[in-house]
């Protein structure tokens, strides 16, 4: 049996108050944040990084197809896990109707994880996905980027990128 208190409509309603103050100060801050995030002074990628996907190696270059701008998601799903995070899994659901509005606005789009490219595949067609999936696995890119951890205990983060002058 569930221990949840109840309450009157007027007290619901004077606690649902508060926490919509609460929860539009979250958005406030989330949107600043999003603000200093596009901020960040870009930095020139001089390092030659490969990365193994459906076509083949492919340099960074490459996963741009193109295009003036590149989003890649870190998905967690490093080399010796059996499958993909979770949390990682529950959002990549979204990810392929996401693509063809991205391309539109000039963005190419991929996954990219340490895991060796035939895992990925494996996991991929198991999940019913068809977005772009490549591995980093014997590249510097996520300790370079930050997205991986390492023995400094550095954190992973979704990374934007852009090249050319757009």
């Amino acid at each position: 049996m569930t221990k949840h208190r109840t309450a009157t409509r007027k007290v619901w309603l004077g606690e649902r108050l508060k926490l919509l103050e609460a929860e539009k100060e979250l958005t406030r801050r989330s949107d600043e944040l999003a603000q200093r995030r596009q901020a960040l002074p870009w930095v020139r990628v001089d390092k030659e990084y490969r990365f193994d996907t459906d076509e083949g190696s492919a340099s960074l270059a490459d996963l741009f197809q193109g295009r003036s701008q590149l989003l890649v998601y870190h998905f967690m799903f490093g080399p010796d896990y059996a499958a993909g995070c979770p949390s990682c899994s529950s959002i990549a659901d979204g990810f392929n109707g996401i693509v063809v509005h991205l391309e539109h606005h000039d963005v190419a789009f991929t996954v990219l994880s340490r895991a060796p490219l035939a895992k990925l595949q494996t996991y991929k067609r198991r999940m019913g996905w068809t977005f772009p999936w490549a591995s980093s696995l014997g590249s510097d890119f996520n300790l370079d980027f930050n997205i991986s951890f390492s023995a400094k205990g550095a954190s992973y983060t979704t990374t934007g990128a852009r090249r050319g002058g757009k």
